[in-house]
Parts: C-alpha cells; sequence; structure tokens
C-alpha cells in the first residue's frame, strides 16, 4: 500500500470506534463526505468491504473489525509516543474528551473553564452531556464523571467533589394546594416529577436515610424526565415535587421560589468523580485536566 494510505486507516479506526461519520469527522477536523470519500477509497484499494453503513448505524463487517483489532494497539503507541513529546514543551498539549452529566459539567468543570484556558492553552477540552453511564473507552472518551457509587471497578477515579445531598422540593403554591409532605411514604400520594435512567430505562427510586433507617420509595409520577435540569425546570411551573442536588437549588430556595422539605431523610452521599481506564499510559493533557478538577481532600476511589 502506499504512503497516503494511512490517512485511510486513521480515517478508518476514527469510524470503527466512533460507529459515526459525522462523529469521526468532527474528532478529525474533516467534514462527512471527505471522510466518506477518503472511506470509499481505502475500501477500493484493500478490495474489501470494511464497514456496514445503513441510514442509522455504521459498523464494522468481520474483515473491518480484524483490521481494527490490529490496527488499534499499533495507534494507541504512535499516540502515546507523540504524547511523550509533552515533556520536551513548555505547555501540556493535545485533546482531551470527557463525557459527564449536565449537573457533573456545571459543578465541576465550568468553574475551572476560565482557569484551563488561561493558563494551559494547548489543551483542547471536548465535553459531551450524557445522563446514561457512558462506555468511555468504546465511544473514544478519555475520561468520564459520575456519581461515586456508580463507578465500575476496573477503572481509575479521582474525587471531585466533596460529598453531596439530594434536596426534596417543589413550589410554595405547589405545598399550599397539596400541602408538605413529612415522611418519604407521604410521597405516595403526592404529585413527584420521575427520573428515568437512560442506560437502563429503570425509573428511579428515592433514597431516604434517618439514622438507622433506611427506605426507597417508587414515588408516584405523572411526569417522566430524563434529564436533571428539566427536572427542576418542571418543578419551578408547579408540576410536582422534585429532588435535586443542593446546589444546584439553593438559590432557587433563597430566593423562595422553591421549599425544601424532608431535609432530615436526605443523608449526605458521596459525590463526584472523574474516571478514567485503568492503564499505566494516559496523556500529559488529561493529567494536568485531572490536577485542575480534583477536589482538594481526597478519600474513597482515588488514582494516586
Amino acid at each position: 500500500m502506499k504512503k497516503t494510505d494511512l490517512s485511510g486507516l486513521v480515517a478508518f479506526v476514527a469510524i470503527a470506534k466512533e460507529r459515526s461519520f459525522r462523529r469521526a469527522a468532527a474528532r478529525l477536523g474533516v467534514t462527512p463526505p471527505t471522510l466518506s470519500h477518503t472511506m470509499r477509497e481505502l475500501e477500493a484499494q484493500v478490495g474489501i468491504r470494511l464497514l456496514n453503513r445503513t441510514t442509522r448505524n455504521v459498523s464494522t463487517t468481520e474483515a473491518g473489525e480484524h483490521l481494527l483489532a490490529k490496527l488499534a494497539p499499533a495507534f494507541t503507541d504512535i499516540d502515546t509516543a507523540l504524547e511523550g513529546l509533552n515533556g520536551f514543551r513548555d505547555q501540556p498539549q493535545g485533546l482531551v474528551r470527557i463525557n459527564a452529566p449536565r449537573t457533573a459539567i456545571e459543578l465541576v468543570l465550568v468553574p475551572h473553564l476560565g482557569r484551563l484556558a488561561r493558563d494551559y492553552p494547548g489543551i483542547t477540552l471536548e465535553i459531551v452531556a450524557e445522563e446514561g453511564f457512558a462506555n468511555i473507552v468504546e465511544q473514544g472518551f478519555d475520561a468520564g464523571i459520575r456519581l461515586g457509587e456508580d463507578l465500575h471497578n476496573d477503572m481509575r477515579a479521582v474525587r471531585v467533589t466533596p460529598d453531596l445531598r439530594f434536596a426534596i422540593v417543589a413550589t410554595p403554591e405547589y405545598f399550599q394546594r397539596y400541602g408538605r409532605p413529612e415522611h418519604p411514604e407521604d410521597l405516595l400520594n403526592h404529585r413527584c416529577i420521575g427520573w428515568r435512567k437512560i442506560a437502563s430505562g429503570e425509573l428511579h427510586k428515592w433514597h431516604f436515610k434517618k439514622g438507622d433507617q433506611m427506605l426507597s420509595v417508587t414515588v408516584n409520577s405523572p411526569l417522566v424526565l430524563d434529564d436533571a435540569r428539566l427536572m427542576l425546570q418542571a418543578a419551578l411551573t408547579h408540576a410536582g415535587i422534585a429532588f435535586a442536588i443542593e446546589q444546584e437549588v439553593r438559590e432557587h430556595l433563597a430566593a423562595g421560589r422553591l421549599e425544601q422539605v424532608m431535609a432530615e431523610w436526605c443523608a449526605p452521599f458521596p459525590g463526584f468523580y472523574l474516571y478514567y481506564p485503568n492503564r499505566r499510559n494516559h496523556s500529559v493533557a488529561l493529567s494536568t485536566v485531572i490536577n485542575v478538577v480534583r477536589y482538594p481532600s481526597q478519600t474513597g476511589h482515588d488514582e494516586e
């Protein structure tokens, strides 16, 4: 094969990992039509179809899966070798892709974006908001952020928030009309805003703890959403009772737009962690981002 075919192999690996021409094109900084043309040329040169394409999905053929298995380690070695050049630079450089729910993005990443832009201009940070638990390896992310209780054992993790607490909230108008629940089981007689877990499709149970008492309640949910921000917005329209992380509702509570109930039943729980594959070599750019966003008092999972 000619030297110019390397660009075709790069294109193939990106498409195979992203399972999408659009996402792969964005990752490589080219247009989808250009990427499609490059892929067609590669398949013509090797004389075999490497990808199955439909209007909705892209997947590797058996031959494509075989080629990807051979190429992926080599490309990882190339990336590692190039990353090693960062030691000769004054500033870290490179792309860091992070997958996180919107709540974590707002609490963990947004407060540090200014410092990262100012102190590390060579780092390109790509943040993708996703509520479900992401397989960061399969989806081509360098790291993800999720609650500590949701982490997989095969990942390394760094704490990025203190312990958090949920708040059970609704508008004063709602409580005036329907009354204020005093016990978790009272929620069975209220209109609650439910949360559907994207990954499993399961309707989330509301968990409570008071001293030695622990309760899980499947609340009455005439309205079910899959996004924490939408749940809060719905609560502000008097649609029902919602649960939210306390930091997200403090301003609404202080302004009187929302009121909190059963605070004594809402115990602290492990906060957010940044997690990434459990391997020895990761980029200097990722290490830099980790050091910037890590919570100063480390407990629980920790990579170092």
